[in-house]
């Protein structure tokens, strides 16, 4: 089956993916039972059966790979990518605009704590707390009117994950991992580290929902160093590769006898799949987790904190051929500043800038930046007046708010869009995040109104029915 496509229905209303099925060759049958050597390794003829096999994108393609930077709980723009002086004019008063609903009571304009200036020959104006990733203003693409549709975590979590607010569906990186493979098949082709466990509403995040459950995305906590505790039970301490080998293949067998007397075997063929993968991922993980092999020079560029290691490992990742990386801030919503968001902000922000500009460089310096798309940004904004009572916060914003992108083809250097004088509402190109989404896959050569799933009688895709390409990004 195509996956830009959806199922044929041969006659009598039996699917290709049921007739195989049916006669107890579904697709993890048909790739699992002729495609493993005892080494586990992949044998080429039957590479193209595999899930994550490298599929062809609709047209040429300027990226190859994403990574996702992830500020869960929502960064303010106002105090980042998009400055408001006239924040500076009103503190302390009222705002000068109709009133919009927001999460919690809100009071006066507050002025930005940080201080702005511009950078590169582009003069991108940035904020003081993300200076080392300034350095890279002439590649950034900030996007500064993107639009949310409702001013609370859960939904817009689920709306900038996977294209809907309110109903399971798959995640980004399940729907690029589906309709591209992947370029290494002893590693997931998705892959989530975020440090000390799982953002809000967990595993949602990363679903595959209806798409079959091998593009699922995979989590690693990378708060630990130890690849046995990042990756748990990767290795086996009991049996040997050989007697691994013979157990799988027992499994298989059972399962194929399971699966031949039933219609639907989507749920078992995900289980098989990660069967395999998991043993065939226990040489190659642990070398690609290991930063200790890095040059001293890499290490100390990245830092010795948390998202030095991450991105290192991002790094690593895509040099092997994963094709999806989301890396995330931390468990919970760490930047959910509703008070003290001064010192939060500033703290938080210290503790990306420095991995996020050694990240770029060396992308670059490796030749990977080009075929690389990088997004930042969180599931919303935030206010530009003070939050109740404390007044030293902001409350959620919906409507407006900031991201940017870089490598992969975006045109840098820009800051596209804009919200009012304070920041409240995005009124210069407003970006909806499905405009978003059809951007991202354009960059990796998809038509996001082509890239379908059929399920439950209708075609589904990331976009829902709408977006559009951001071309002046492009």
């Amino acid at each position: 089956m195509n996956p830009f496509e959806h199922s044929q229905v041969h006659p009598g209303g039996l699917t290709r993916r049921r007739m195989l099925e049916r006669c107890g060759m579904g697709l993890g049958m048909l790739g699992l039972a002729a495609v493993l050597r005892e080494a586990g390794e992949l044998r080429a003829e039957a590479g193209a059966l595999l899930p994550m096999s490298p599929r062809p994108p609709h047209r040429p393609a300027t990226a190859t790979r994403m990574v996702h930077l992830f500020m869960n709980g929502g960064p303010s723009h106002v105090d980042t990518f998009d400055p408001k002086p006239a924040l500076d004019r009103y503190h302390g008063q009222p705002l000068p605009l109709a009133n919009l609903r927001t999460e919690r009571k809100t009071g006066a304009a507050m002025r930005s704590p940080f201080s702005f200036r511009q950078y590169g020959r582009s003069g991108l104006p940035v904020s003081e707390i993300f200076s080392r990733t300034a350095e890279h203003a002439d590649d950034l693409a900030v996007i500064r009117s993107m639009q949310a549709e409702v001013p609370n975590h859960e939904p817009s979590l689920m709306l900038m994950n996977c294209g809907d607010s309110r109903l399971p569906r798959p995640s980004m990186g399940s729907w690029i991992t589906y309709g591209l493979g992947s370029e290494n098949q002893n590693l997931p082709g998705f892959m989530v580290l975020c440090p000390g466990g799982y953002p809000v509403v967990s595993t949602q995040n990363w679903r595959s929902a209806f798409l079959p459950g091998a593009f699922q995305g995979t989590y690693i906590d990378t708060q630990h160093t130890d690849v046995q505790r990042l990756i748990a039970n990767i290795r086996n301490g009991r049996m040997s590769i050989e007697e691994q080998r013979a157990q799988l293949d027992l499994v298989r067998q059972l399962n194929e006898a399971h699966s031949g007397a039933r219609e639907n075997a989507a749920a078992l063929e995900a289980r098989i799949a990660t069967f395999e993968l998991a043993y065939r991922m226990q040489s190659e993980a642990s070398d690609a987790f290991d930063i200790s092999r890095e040059p001293a020079a890499i290490r100390d560029l990245y830092g010795a904190g948390t998202h030095g290691r991450q991105l290192l490992i991002t790094r690593r990742l895509l040099e092997r051929g994963v094709r999806c990386v989301q890396v995330w801030s931390g468990a919970g919503q760490p930047w959910d500043n509703h008070d003290s968001l001064e010192s939060e902000h500033r703290r938080l922000a210290r503790d990306w800038d420095q991995p996020i500009a050694a990240f770029l460089t060396d992308l670059k310096q490796r030749g990977l930046f080009d075929s690389t798309l990088v997004l930042w940004g969180g599931e919303f904004g935030r206010t530009p007046a003070a939050e109740l009572p404390n007044l030293s916060g902001r409350d959620h914003n919906h409507y407006g708010f900031s991201c940017w992108l870089a490598g992969g083809g975006v045109r840098g250097g820009q800051a596209y869009g804009g919200t009012d004088d304070f920041g409240f509402r995005a009124v210069d190109r407003p970006v909806q995040v499905h405009d978003l989404h059809a951007t991202l896959l354009h960059l990796l050569g998809i038509d996001h109104e082509r890239l379908t799933y059929r399920y439950a009688g209708r075609d589904f895709r990331l976009t829902d029915i709408s977006g559009e390409v951001i071309r002046a990004l492009v």
